[in-house]
Parts: structure tokens; C-alpha cells; sequence
């Protein structure tokens, strides 16, 4: 792994020196963009719509467009020194508990470990963190972007997630369509909350693959190897009108199936079964009355 960010945690008077490096990566299946006629790769051109014409890297500055059409610019050196006055630290503002944060917060995940003579006090955060089961929240800026972040404690090293502003959360009376005062079916609902019982498991990421990925570099090897590749067409999702009908379907799908323990006892009449299906045996049916006349004897 690189190094993502390099700085220190910093929390009262205790500064941390640390380094930091991605937790996460992504493994999207990159396709580019093919000229069908030629087969050539095509390029992404920065062009000026004014001046008609490709634009060179060093032509180019960045800048933040305040009214329609019009523009403040940025000088490169600019954005480096601000950036150099806040990206050099991780400043822990308050301790809380995982649980209070909603998972909607979360960005990336980062690992930090320690740098140069910061091991003692690396050790003495994680530590005391560990023990009092507390997250740290901070500020922190990575690659000129300034966000939130909490500092947990993951095994034997510390984490940071970056964490959007509270103003960056879109709020929920946004969403179109949401129901409001619907009433419930009861029985629908025991089912519902039998069908996620059925269904509930420890977590285990391990388990979960990236389907979509998988068919992809399969097909990707198929094609690399000159074979006919066909893809059945994907089966068409209908609108589920009976719930009830649904929810018992489900539950009946995942319930789990109930061995049976063929014993001595259902060994007895099984063989009962078969002795009196077989009339036309004389010699089956010939002990039979003779146990009876020995249990009637014996009652006398």
C-alpha cells in the first residue's frame, strides 16, 4: 500500500505523527471507449468552445463560477497554500459512541499507522480507545477536501472514516412518493417479521460476491479466447399483487427442513403395513392367531 496522507492525530496536547493509507479499493472492470469502424481507443480532448481548439494542461486554471458565465480564478499555487494550511493534521474535537452515528455519514475508510517516534502515543490512543469503547470525531483534509471524520479502533490499528457535513445530507422530506399514515395488515406483518427472522444471520462479508463483475471477466475471458458468447435474456420481474401469498412463499423457501429419525417404533408399523397388504401370504397371516389366543390365556 502507499501512502495516502502523511500529518498527525492530535487530541488535547497529545500530537500523534501518522501515516495514511486506503483501506478500500476499487474494483470496477474499467471498459473504454472503442472506434467500432477501426478499433482504435478513443482519447478524452479538452477543447475550448471560443478559441476551437484542443487546450494544453498548462493552459488551463480553475475557477468558481459565482453568476451565470461569470467566473473567479484560481491560481494553481493558491489552492496549494491553502490547502498546505489545513491538510497537516487530524484534530479530534470530541469523543462519542459509534452507535449515535447514522450509517448515511460514512464515506471511505482509511488506516493510520504510526510515523517516526509517534508508536508509544499511537499505542496509548488506541488503547484508551479500546477500553472506553469511544470513537473519535475530527477534521481532517484529504487531496484539498476537507470533511468530518471518525477515528475507531480496528484490531490492533486505528481507522478513519471520513464523514460527510451535516449539510451535505440530503434531507429525507425530499424524497418523492414517501407513504404516509398507511395501515399495516397484522397478518402481514407476522409473516414479514417471521420471513426476517428466517432470514437473519451473523455477518459474514466473505459470503457476498460481486456477481456482476464475476459474469463480467468471464465473459471478458470468452471472448479473449474466440468463443460464441450468447447471454439469456434476463427474466422479466412481475408486480407481486398478493402479498400475503407472497410472504408465505418466502417463508416456505427458506424454512428449513425437518429431518425425520425413522426409529424402532415406525420401523414397527411399517412392517405391520406390509404383512397385512400381503392377504394372499398364508404363511404372514399364520402367527397372527396364535399370539392372540396366547394373550387370551394369559388374561384367564
Amino acid at each position: 500500500m502507499h501512502t495516502v496522507w502523511k500529518g498527525a492525530i492530535s487530541f488535547g496536547l497529545v500530537h500523534v505523527p501518522v501515516k495514511m493509507f486506503s483501506a478500500t479499493e476499487d474494483k470496477d472492470i474499467a471498459l473504454r471507449y472503442i472506434h467500432e469502424e477501426c478499433g482504435s481507443p478513443l482519447s478524452y480532448v479538452r477543447t475550448c468552445p471560443v478559441c476551437e481548439r484542443e487546450v494544453k494542461w498548462e493552459e488551463i486554471s480553475k475557477g468558481y463560477e459565482y453568476e451565470k458565465g461569470k467566473f473567479v480564478l484560481f491560481e494553481k499555487d493558491e489552492l496549494e497554500q491553502l490547502a498546505e494550511q489545513v491538510n497537516k493534521s487530524i484534530t479530534i474535537l470530541d469523543f462519542v459512541d459509534l452507535t449515535d452515528i447514522d450509517p448515511i455519514y460514512f464515506q471511505k475508510t482509511y488506516y493510520l499507522s504510526p510515523d517516526q517516534a509517534g508508536t508509544n502515543a499511537y499505542h496509548l490512543l488506541l488503547e484508551a480507545m479500546r477500553q472506553t469503547g469511544k470513537i473519535g470525531i475530527a477534521k481532517i483534509s484529504i487531496r484539498s477536501k476537507s470533511s468530518l471524520a471518525a477515528i475507531r479502533v480496528m484490531d490492533n490499528c486505528l481507522a478513519v472514516e471520513t464523514i460527510f457535513y451535516p449539510d451535505e445530507i440530503r434531507p429525507i422530506s425530499q424524497v418523492p412518493n414517501l407513504p404516509e399514515n398507511v395501515n399495516v395488515n397484522e397478518k402481514e406483518l407476522t409473516m414479514a417479521k417471521m420471513l426476517i427472522e428466517q432470514l437473519s444471520t451473523p455477518f459474514d462479508p466473505e459470503k457476498y460476491t460481486d456477481d456482476y463483475r464475476e459474469a463480467l471477466l468471464k465473459l471478458i475471458s470468452q471472448k479473449i479466447a474466440g468463443e460464441e458468447v450468447k447471454i439469456a435474456p434476463a427474466k422479466q420481474e412481475t408486480n407481486v399483487i398478493d402479498l400475503m401469498a407472497a410472504l408465505q412463499a418466502s417463508i416456505e423457501a427458506v424454512a428449513p427442513s425437518i429431518p425425520t429419525d425413522p426409529g424402532p417404533v415406525k420401523k414397527t408399523p411399517k412392517s405391520r403395513k406390509k404383512t397385512a397388504a400381503a392377504p394372499e401370504d398364508p404363511a404372514a397371516e399364520a402367527p397372527k392367531p396364535k399370539r392372540r389366543t396366547k394373550a387370551k390365556e394369559t388374561v384367564s
